[in-house]
């Protein structure tokens, strides 16, 4: 059986399946109650940076959701847009993918593409720990404008309508990179403002403006845009935090958010 094989485990997160659970109890010890979010925006750095803050995304979802996570991560190496159709390989197991949900998006399906991208990957522990019957649909976001979003978005609803499936959309995406903390906490949180209303159209604008290198703006415009068909009314900044809060180093931070779409 073809399997797509963990490409950063041993770096981002641990390769070791006690380790990996242990760390990932500690991360949910201290999560808020589950509000039933219909989408989450989920950091993916190493888990030492930023798996509190994605482990407080994953908790506004209810332990017991067993449908299908779909989860858009950026391309870092330029690829297109393209999704995987087998299933993925994590310490704590195989998590399946939904292939009938994935052959509805109507999208490529590319394996080679996606075998050395982190930003889907990060993601499927935590689903495989904290929701360990739901199935996966993975979206790696090559052009990222809003067109793209919309049309990204757009697939989504008519995949969950012609399969009927119960979906959670993870939009992957780290905030600004390598910057001074102050100018990371300021700039980010003025781009996720506009999204506490799903006004993306605000939070392209803001994040233009601003020059924000957050590097999933794309799958976080595509998860609100379609969470909003679902019914959503709000997002929830639940937790904000940089790399400089466990490194010290507050020259240069990479931010981190955890948002509930609800």
């Amino acid at each position: 059986m073809n399997i797509r094989i963990c490409a950063v485990a041993g770096m981002f997160y641990p390769r070791d399946p006690n380790h990996l659970e242990q760390l990932l109890t500690r991360f949910f010890a201290n999560v808020k109650k589950p509000s039933d979010a219909k989408g989450i925006v989920s950091p993916h750095a190493g888990y030492i940076y930023s798996g509190e803050v994605a482990a407080q995304a994953y908790a506004s979802i209810p332990t017991d959701f067993s449908g299908t996570f779909v989860v858009i991560g950026p391309s870092h190496r330029g690829y297109l847009t393209a999704v995987s159709m087998v299933p993925w390989e994590t310490p704590l197991g195989i998590v399946d993918t939904d292939t009938e949900f994935v052959s509805a998006l109507d999208l490529e399906a590319d394996e080679f593409s996606q075998a050395d991208e982190h930003s889907l990957e990060v993601q499927v522990p935590f689903i495989k720990f904290r929701f360990p019957r739901a199935r996966i649909a993975p979206i790696m976001m090559g052009e990222q404008d809003q067109p793209s979003a919309m049309n990204l978005a757009g697939k989504i609803i008519e995949a969950k309508r012609k399969t009927g499936r119960d979906i959670r959309i993870v939009a992957s995406s780290d905030f600004s990179h390598y910057v001074s903390e102050k100018i990371a906490r300021e700039n980010d949180l003025y781009a996720i403002e506009p999204l506490q209303t799903l006004d993306t159209n605000e939070f392209y604008r803001r994040i233009e403006s601003r020059k924000v290198s957050a590097c999933g703006y794309g799958p976080i415009s595509a998860m609100v845009e379609a969470c909003k068909v679902m019914g959503a009314k709000q997002a929830t900044l639940i937790k904000y935090a940089t790399s400089g809060d466990i490194t010290g180093d507050k020259r240069e931070v990479v931010g981190y958010a955890a948002i509930a779409v609800i």
